[in-house]
């Protein structure tokens, strides 16, 4: 066991591993974030894709979960954990050029089903290496390690809309996807021929061998349906906020930007403090309370009369979303030790379910109560993420 002073930025610098993850994901990051912000303007500007049904393309994310489990079940099959991690982010590229070259409203929609909802993989085979490297080589700043490389990520979503938003402006749409799908392909250069071997943990050997059952991976399940309800609110957010701002609070163009963009930058800010309570006071406890602030900027969304309301919502979600992203996987892989590649598909594939799920409630909300108390269902569902947090807390001890 490492000592408990060391720092988790020394672990990932002196490690090969963690140094070619981080740009992994910082490449992924940035090309997957360009485009995403883009990509309904490219259905209905570029394929003439009637707006209603532009909206429907999000649905596709529900192949994500079944996707990310069965890359998952292979990858813990595998001895090289890296082997699924390239596959998808060559599933994934081969996606993008495939979208780039699309000519008709239906082929987006399959191509997201059958290769996009497999490029989110790769992001979960990195983090299932990451925690083979951490089980074979343990340290007590583990949630910090998991945190800084999850930094990477997250600066890509603050760099990818802003470039995407420049390159689609001066080369096309188009040639966005293009950039794109390169930098998907790119994601694997900096690991190079790595391997990183799947780590099993050493079995008595009078102890039964018994096969991974669906009960095994219950806590598991359950951990992501509750993420995915804490999840739900950060979909109509980006959907209907700006609708907000610009129709009711009449606020400029740049004003708008601000608000949007300083919740990423708060979450990148606050991934190593919530590493580092975790570390000390335990990981879903750390979840819970930030399910706490989750719920305390659904509730600034929905009472808000003014850009401040919406600046202290952005502030409160930046700390539900710092929660997810730095132990979020973490939780999931010690929920079920057996199949870490597994539970990362899972775990992760909750994000693009909860994205639909938000699109569907965001969409049947705003029609019934408008705005901006359509954001007191994500608080509902948020109060209800927080009750089955503290339970898990007591019964899994993670």
């Amino acid at each position: 066991m490492l000592d408990r002073s060391e720092s988790a930025l020394g672990i990932v610098l002196r490690s090969r591993f963690y140094r070619s993850a981080f740009l992994s994901l910082l490449v992924a990051g940035i090309g997957v974030s360009a485009a995403t912000p883009q990509f309904t303007l490219f259905l209905v500007r570029d394929l003439g894709t009637p707006l209603p049904v532009a909206g429907l393309y999000y649905v596709t994310n529900l192949a994500a979960p079944v996707a990310g489990f069965l890359v998952g079940r292979w990858s813990d099959r595998s001895h090289d954990r890296l082997l699924w991690f390239r596959i998808c982010a060559l599933i994934g590229s081969a996606g993008w050029f495939a979208m780039a070259a699309t000519n008709a409203i239906w082929m987006p929609f399959v191509i997201s089903v059958l290769a996009l909802s497999v490029s989110g993989g790769s992001m979960a085979q990195l983090f299932a290496a990451c925690r083979d490297e951490l089980s074979r080589h343990p340290t007590r700043a583990e949630n910090r390690v998991i945190a800084t490389i999850r930094m990477a990520f997250t600066t890509g979503w603050i760099l990818g809309p802003v470039f995407g938003s420049w390159f689609g402006g001066v080369f096309g749409l188009r040639a966005l996807l293009i950039a794109t799908a390169i930098c998907v392909f790119a994601q694997v250069l900096p690991l190079g021929r790595q391997r990183v071997e799947r780590y099993d943990a050493p079995r008595d050997v009078d102890a039964p061998v018994e096969k991974r059952r669906i009960d095994h991976m219950m806590p598991l399940l359950i951990f992501t349906a509750v993420c995915v309800l804490a999840m739900t609110g950060d979909t109509i957010k980006f959907g209907y906020l700006p609708i907000y701002m610009a129709e009711q609070l009449h606020v400029s163009d740049s004003l708008r930007g601000l608000v949007i963009g300083v919740q990423p930058l708060l979450e990148l800010l606050l991934l190593p403090v919530v590493a580092r309570l975790a570390d000390r006071y335990g990981a879903m406890r750390a979840m819970t309370v930030g399910a706490i602030l989750g719920l305390g900027g659904n509730v600034a969304y929905a009472l808000s009369t003014s850009v401040a309301g919406l600046f202290l919502g952005q502030t409160l979600t930046a700390g539900l979303w710092a929660c997810v992203g730095a132990l979020g996987v973490s939780i999931a892989q010690r929920l079920y030790p057996e199949g870490v590649g597994t539970a990362s598909g899972v775990f992760l594939s909750a994000i693009p379910l909860g994205s639909a799920m938000g699109g569907t409630i965001g969409g049947i909300g705003v029609a019934a109560i408008g705005l901006p108390h359509v954001f007191f269902i994500p608080a509902g569902l948020t109060s209800l993420s927080i009750v089955a947090f503290v339970i898990l807390s007591v019964r899994e001890r993670v």
